[in-house]
């Protein structure tokens, strides 16, 4: 059995919540939302689009390092998705040092 880490973990919950929202689409559409993640794999062009949908919801961001995106939410060429709840958000803001790099 293959041992989860508490991002995967923390995604998993999001995702059975539906507190989290995948595509650079369905981000934009958003009113509110905690974080913003973009995958390591992402173009430049999607990252700067990542980067402005977050300074519209005035979250952090963050871009992944030791992980695939779309591994974790099961969805193929997930490149940006959105977690919408604050207490989740905070729980993978906390795995920063692991898993995420800090984007401005």
């Amino acid at each position: 059995m293959e041992n989860k880490t508490k991002t995967a973990t923390y995604l998993g919950f999001a995702i059975k919540a539906g507190k989290i929202k995948t595509g650079a689409n369905a981000v934009a559409t958003l009113k509110r939302a905690s974080l913003v993640i973009v995958c390591k794999t992402a173009s430049e062009n999607t990252v700067d689009v990542a980067k402005s949908l977050a300074r519209k919801l005035s979250c952090p961001i963050l871009k992944t390092q030791s992980f695939i995106l779309s591994d974790f939410l099961h969805k193929e060429n997930a490149k940006v998705t959105a977690v919408t709840d604050k207490s989740l958000a905070k729980a993978i803001i906390s795995q920063t040092e692991k898993d995420f790099i800090e984007l401005n």
